[in-house]
């Protein structure tokens, strides 16, 4: 599945950069509630308490606007563009790295926030983001936003490691032993950013200014760095929970991860703490978009609006480790707590370089940069061992 959506992804980006921004137009009023609602998202983020009876926010917006919801889950970026290209479905949870393919692929619609009240409550630091926001015009809702903190254990680290030079470089760790096949990586293409993020701070003089838009003497710097971590990873991760028991069980000490698996292994009472780098960290923020041909619009703007009361905010961020987009979420949920917000990296935002999508005509030297389709097959090369 994951090899095939990274095909589909080739498809849809090649010729991205060239792409005109579509020329649909946002709803100017709503209508009668259609009874349904067709929604794809992350795993965790629609929850109607079949987990835990204490996390349900659907429920309540079903009552209270009578449209039935289903929810489609997917795995990556890559599963909820090729989702969208097949059509069928009204909204979409997308990150950062999936937002601008749909947006000039036209599978989305703009979004006429003043449809939506509770847009004026949101994080103006959301606010206009370049990952849904095309001249202007915005094509999508923030829902939520979180870090890729470096997690890792206190057994095998008595001093907190400050940089993510334990990932990529073989060393001898506190407790005598290499973290040769104890480290584990992101999966998804976009995680070169990483390695560039990680250059970008240790060798300046390759005069990388953003992890995604990389020239490509830049490009080829970040492909040696992740060949060269490719010798050290126990395991490409994609499976949030899979991760969990690779700590508890398979011998994992360091990794990139999200606050969700901290939270759980802490939980779990697991010797893992986790931190934010000197060197930062990419992250992904969320939106909520709708697709160009939604048969269920009025419900779709009713969810937009219902997604950004405080308390459903809160309990998203509980449930799945990441951040509110609207501030007085971090204080609306009993199941977030005084501390939640603080746990999941609110603090960090500054040091958070959101998830986007690659193109090639970027604001590097040059205007040149290496698209997103040479990112997918060049990264599935090195988790080849290629």
């Amino acid at each position: 599945m994951k090899r095939l959506c990274w095909t589909l992804a080739l498809t849809l980006l090649g010729s991205l950069a060239m792409a005109q921004v579509p020329a649909s137009k946002a709803l100017t009023a709503l209508g009668k509630p259609e009874g349904q609602l067709k929604i794809i998202a992350w795993p965790g983020y629609i929850e109607r308490g079949e987990s835990d009876k204490a996390y349900d926010w659907v429920t309540p917006f079903e009552k209270s606007t009578g449209c039935k919801v289903s929810v489609k889950t997917a795995g990556s970026s890559d599963e909820m563009v090729s989702l969208m290209n097949q059509g069928g479905y009204d909204l979409v949870t997308a990150s950062g790295d999936a937002t601008l393919r749909l947006i000039y692929g036209n599978k989305v619609q703009p979004i006429n926030w003043n449809l939506i009240p509770a847009t004026k409550t949101l994080d103006p630091r959301l606010i206009n983001a370049p990952w849904y926001t095309v001249n202007g015009v915005r094509y999508g809702v923030p829902y939520q936003w979180g870090l890729n903190v470096l997690a890792y254990n206190t057994k095998a680290f008595k001093t907190p490691p400050d940089s993510w030079k334990v990932v990529f470089e073989e060393m001898t760790l506190s407790d005598g032993k290499s973290n040769k096949g104890h480290i584990e990586a992101y999966y998804g293409p976009i995680y070169i950013a990483d390695a560039a993020l990680y250059l970008m701070k240790t060798k300046p003089e390759l005069g990388i200014q953003d992890p995604y838009e990389l020239t490509e003497a830049q490009y080829q710097e970040a492909l040696k760095l992740l060949r060269q971590q490719r010798q050290l990873v126990l395991r490409y991760w994609n499976d949030a929970n899979a991760q969990v028991q690779d700590f508890t069980n398979e011998g994992v000490v360091a990794s990139t991860t999200w606050p969700f698996q901290v939270n759980t292994l802490q939980a779990n009472k697991q010797p893992i703490k986790s931190v934010v780098p000197k060197e930062g960290a990419t992250g992904w923020a969320d939106t909520t978009m709708m697709h160009v041909d939604a048969k269920n619009p009025t419900c779709a703007y009713k969810w937009l609006e219902w997604s950004l009361n405080p308390k459903v905010q809160g309990d998203v961020a509980a449930w799945f480790g990441s951040n509110p987009v609207v501030p007085k979420g971090c204080t609306a949920s009993t199941l977030l707590g005084v501390e939640g917000c603080k746990a999941n990296g609110y603090q960090d935002f500054a040091k958070v370089y959101f998830w986007k999508t690659p193109i090639a005509n970027c604001k590097a030297p040059g205007g040149k940069c290496v698209p997103y389709s040479r990112w997918v097959t060049d990264y599935v090369a090195i988790q080849g061992g290629r």
